[in-house]
C-alpha cells in the first residue's frame, strides 16, 4: 500500500484528487492501493511529515498563502527525502517550474485543470521510480554490510528510519527526560518555514 499526501489550499481541488484516488481504476493494476491524507496547509502538511509518518508521494499545490509548493517541497525533501514529488500549478509560470525541479528536485510538474491521463501516468512513474531508488538504496546497504562499510545494527536502523522517518532521532528534555510527543516541526523544516516566510516580507 502507497501512502500519498495531497496539499492544496483549495477544498475542492482536494476532494477531486481523492475521489480519484479512491477509484477501483485508477492505475488498473491490484499492485496499487493508496492510504492518502489531505491537507489544505503546508505548515499542517509539514507538521504530519515531521510525526513519522513515512509518505511514498506527495502531491502539492504551487501557488497556497502561507507558504508555496516549491517552498513546502523543499521542506518535505528534508523531513523525508525518499517520497517522490508532483507539483500542480493553474498557472504557466516557467520560473516556478524551473525552481520547483531545482531547488525542490520534484519528479514532475502537471498543469491544472489536469487530464485524468497524464496524472495517472505521472503518479505510476513517480512510484516506480520510488521503488527502485529503495530498492536500489537497499541493495547497496547490503554490499557495504557484507563488506564491513557499516554493521547490521546500522542497516537495521536505516530501515527503519525509511519505514518511520524520525523514529531514530530523540528528543530530550532540559531535565534529560526523553520528549516522547514531540509536536514541533524538525529543526531543518522549521528553518525552511521560516526562511520562506521571512523572504516574503
Amino acid at each position: 500500500m502507497y501512502r500519498i499526501m495531497l496539499v492544496d489550499d483549495e477544498p475542492n481541488i482536494l476532494s477531486a484528487l481523492r475521489r480519484l484516488f479512491a477509484a477501483q481504476s485508477f492505475l488498473d493494476s491490484d499492485d496499487f492501493k493508496f492510504q492518502v491524507e489531505t491537507f489544505d496547509s503546508p505548515l499542517q502538511a509539514l507538521q504530519r511529515a515531521d510525526d513519522g509518518a513515512a509518505f511514498d508521494l506527495v502531491i502539492s499545490d504551487y501557488r497556497m498563502p502561507g507558504m508555496d509548493g516549491v517552498a513546502f517541497l523543499k521542506a518535505f525533501k528534508k523531513i523525508q527525502p525518499n517520497a517522490e514529488r508532483l507539483i500542480l500549478s493553474g498557472y504557466a509560470d516557467l520560473e516556478a517550474l524551473v525552481g520547483a525541479i531545482n531547488e525542490a528536485h520534484i519528479f514532475r510538474f502537471i498543469a491544472k485543470p489536469w487530464h485524468e491521463f497524464e496524472l495517472k501516468s505521472a503518479v505510476a512513474q513517480a512510484l516506480a521510480h520510488h521503488d527502485l531508488l529503495l530498492d536500489n538504496q537497499r541493495l547497496a546497504d547490503q554490499v557495504r554490510m557484507q563488506r564491513g562499510v557499516i554493521s547490521k545494527q546500522e542497516l537495521a536502523l536505516r530501515r527503519l528510519e525509511q519505514d518511520s522517518p524520525g523514529i531514530t532521532k530523540v528528543h530530550w528534555g532540559a531535565d534529560g527526560s526523553v520528549i516522547l510527543d514531540e509536536i514541533e516541526l524538525s529543526d531543518s523544516a522549521a528553518q525552511e518555514a521560516d526562511k520562506w516566510l521571512n523572504s516574503t516580507k
